[in-house]
């Protein structure tokens, strides 16, 4: 069946809580969802907020690919796979999705060796309970630290607090880009965020940089800023 042309779709293929709150966040933002799962009071659940949730019985590697055609999972542009307990079902579900040329598959992994096998299928991989965790630990660690997200080649793009070694500082006098090889993309203040500052902007109490560079690196900044 040949792809429709509209607007983007999603299909969330597992309903547990990481895929019933990826339902919710992306039906709020007013976007077309299909949900499925085998657990008929999770897709109850999910038609809280789409009418394209389905009870599917099983996904098997006799009907999967029927299966989900059936439901229109070829017609997504992005797909995410939320089935992390049963690899055998979340490797051969990614798999069959691929196969239906959608453009973009995630797949949530519990493990790095299921992540791995995951990647070679050509899925990205998501570790929502590993990410979660290292979170908490950076914000046990760095009392500034606020938020955080990780891109390829270990490097991130994270929110930090001012805190007093950089207090009364211009963004030039901070230098942070030789002193510690980042860039500030953005500094909030009361509420309100600028991409387009100045380098002569004196950061103040309660402003918040949001920084890009190697994560290493962003640790050692979070560190003086102890």
């Amino acid at each position: 069946m040949r792809k429709k042309e509209t607007a983007a779709t999603f299909g969330i293929i597992g309903l547990g809580r990481f895929g019933l709150a990826l339902v919710e966040c992306l039906t709020r933002a007013e976007k077309e969802v299909i949900a499925i799962d085998k657990d008929e009071a999770r897709v109850k659940e999910a038609r809280r907020y789409t009418d394209l949730a389905m009870v599917v019985e099983s996904l098997n590697q006799e009907s999967i690919q029927e299966t989900l055609e059936e439901v229109g999972i070829q017609n997504c542009d992005t797909v995410v796979v939320c089935i992390g307990e049963q690899v055998d079902v979340s490797i051969l579900t990614t798999m069959t999705v691929l196969n239906l040329n959608v453009p973009h598959v995630i797949s949530k992994a519990n493990s790095s060796i299921h992540g791995e096998v995951l990647k070679r299928l050509g899925a990205k991989v998501v570790y929502p309970e590993w990410d979660m965790a290292v979170r908490l630990g950076k914000g046990l660690l760095y009392h500034n630290f606020l938020d955080s997200v990780t891109l390829e080649g270990d490097a991130e793009v994270r929110r930090i607090e001012i805190s007093t070694p950089f207090l009364g500082l211009s963004v030039r006098e901070a230098d942070t880009r030789r002193k510690y090889g980042l860039n500030i993309i953005a500094i909030e203040h009361d509420k309100h965020t600028d991409v387009e500052f100045s380098s002569d902007y004196r950061f103040q109490r309660g402003d918040i940089i949001c920084v890009i560079g190697q994560t290493e690196n962003i640790e050692r900044l979070e560190n003086d800023m102890q």
